[in-house]
C-alpha cells in the first residue's frame, strides 16, 4: 500500500516509545478542522511506498521502539493494512494504531491477532452530535462497540478529542466523559488553528487554559482514571 506521509522519528506520538509515524490516505470522515486535508481528500503529491517502509525499518531494529499508523483513517485500508501490520510486527517493533473507530470488526481482527499494542481511538463529540461534527453518516453503534472492544482488549489505548468552542460545549465534553465512563486514558487537544480542511474554521477559538484544567479535574474525578491536556 501506499502512505502520504512519513516521519523517521517521534517521542510525543507513541507514550514513552521512541518511533516512527505513516500516514494513510483517504478517510470517511469530513471533520472541518481535520490539519490534515491532503490525506483526506487524497490530493497529497510525495508519496511513500510499503516498500520504502520497510527497507527503513530494516535498518532499525536497534534503534526504534515502534511504528504508529495514522492518517486519514488507517482501518479504510483493510486487508492491505492488516498485511503491512504483519510485516512490521514480524521485524519485531510495537504498533500503535490511531483510529476515528468506525470500524469495529478490523480492530477485534487485530487485537486478536495481536498485530497492535496501543491503539488510540478519537472522540468526536457525543454520539448524538457525531454526523454533525464529521460532516458524515455515522453508524452510532460502530463508535460504541469500538469503545467497548478497546476497553476490553487488555492493550494499552487512550480516547481523545479535539476541543474547539463552536463545536464542544462543557456539557458535551461532561457527556463525552459518560459515554467513555471507566476509560484508563482520556486526553482534550487544544485545537490549533494551521492548515485545516476547511479554512473558515482558522478563526475559531479553543478553551483557555483554566478552562481546560476545570474540564479535567471534573472528567478525573466523575469518568476517567487519568485526563490529559496535549
Amino acid at each position: 500500500m501506499e502512505f502520504g506521509g512519513f516521519e523517521k522519528c517521534t517521542l510525543i506520538d507513541y507514550p514513552g516509545k521512541i518511533a516512527c509515524m505513516v500516514y494513510t490516505i483517504g478517510c470517511n470522515f469530513r471533520c472541518p478542522y481535520c490539519h490534515n486535508p491532503e490525506l483526506v481528500d487524497e490530493t497529497v503529491i510525495h508519496r511513500f511506498s510499503e516498500k520504502e517502509i520497510l527497507n527503513f525499518l530494516d535498518t532499525r531494529k536497534k534503534m526504534l521502539d515502534g511504528v504508529v499508523i495514522t492518517g486519514g483513517e488507517p482501518t479504510i485500508h483493510g486487508d492491505k493494512l492488516i498485511s503491512f501490520m504483519k510485516e512490521v510486527k514480524g521485524r519485531g517493533f510495537l504498533v500503535k494504531l490511531d483510529s476515528n473507530g468506525m470500524n469495529p470488526e478490523f480492530l477485534k481482527k487485530i487485537i486478536s491477532e495481536k498485530l497492535v499494542d496501543y491503539i488510540a481511538m478519537d472522540i468526536k463529540s457525543p454520539l448524538e452530535k457525531y454526523s454533525q461534527t464529521v460532516s458524515r453518516p455515522v453508524d452510532i453503534e460502530a463508535i460504541r462497540k469500538s469503545k467497548k472492544i478497546i476497553m476490553e482488549s487488555g492493550i494499552e489505548y487512550e480516547f481523545r478529542t479535539t476541543v474547539l468552542k463552536i463545536m464542544l460545549s462543557p456539557e458535551d465534553i461532561e457527556e463525552i466523559g459518560k459515554e467513555i465512563k471507566g476509560a484508563k486514558r482520556y486526553y482534550l487537544q487544544k485545537f490549533i488553528p494551521s492548515k485545516i480542511l476547511n479554512p473558515q474554521f482558522l478563526k475559531k477559538t479553543t478553551y483557555n487554559d483554566e478552562e481546560f484544567s476545570a474540564l479535567q479535574k471534573n472528567l478525573e474525578k466523575k469518568y476517567v482514571e487519568f485526563c490529559g491536556i496535549r
